[in-house]
């Protein structure tokens, strides 16, 4: 049944209007944004299917185009879309924390870093830069490696530190395997880069290591 014959209280941006975005389902926001769905299919029945079919809404988003094609009646206007609201999510999550900004829990830092992070396919190596105030300066994706690891040179994160001008780091990265558990090579390269950045008088406060669904920080494990 097309969604118009619905029950107005029961379509999804009537119930927007009235109750508010938090209040709808996963599916009944992409219907939104889909505005219309496929043949046979209204959009909140497709919203579903699709949601199913990929398991969680951040898989969906994140999905190619090549991964869609075989919806029927999916073409690129509504990747589009898709690609649009994934961008305008990651951009918010973004502003949370910009230049200035005091960070005032460990919490915070760790939300933020998920947000920014966890969905590169491959391990990338960062540092948010810090004045003595443990304002953020300046959030630095320096290092793109493969889904096993990525190289990290010393000396460019010196560079970086004093670039920006930094009193203090912390260090970050992701595993694209989605378990935040710290290798021997995490706590090494820590070691190494808290040793490098003493010589300049840049504190490590913590290394972040991002999964799927949570971090670990090494300074809480005691590893720092």
């Amino acid at each position: 049944m097309a969604i118009n014959q619905w029950q107005e209280e029961d379509r999804p941006r009537e119930r927007l209007f009235t109750h508010g975005a938090r209040k709808l389902s996963d599916a009944e926001l992409l219907a939104i944004t889909l505005r219309t769905g496929t043949q046979g299919k209204n959009a909140v029945e497709l919203a579903r299917e699709l949601l199913q079919e990929f398991g969680s809404l951040r898989h969906l988003l994140n999905a190619e185009q090549h991964q869609l094609t075989h919806i029927n009646g999916f073409g690129p206007v509504k990747f589009a879309q898709f690609k649009a609201i994934a961008e305008l999510g990651q951009r918010y999550a973004r502003e949370t924390l910009q230049r200035g900004d005091t960070l005032t829990s460990p919490e915070q830092t760790e939300k933020y870093l998920l947000a920014r992070m966890r969905d590169h396919p491959q391990e990338v190596f960062a540092c948010l830069w810090l004045d003595n105030r443990h304002r953020i300066i300046h959030f630095d994706e320096l290092f793109f490696g493969t889904i096993n690891g990525a190289n990290v040179y010393s000396r460019e994160v010196v560079r970086a530190a004093l670039r920006h001008n930094a009193a203090a780091t912390i260090l970050c990265h992701n595993h694209p395997s989605g378990v935040a558990e710290p290798s021997a090579a995490d706590r090494q390269i820590t070691q190494r880069l808290k040793q490098a950045l003493e010589l300049i008088d840049v504190t490590v406060l913590d290394h972040i290591i991002v999964g799927d669904q949570a971090c670990t920080s090494l300074a809480r494990e005691g590893l720092i």
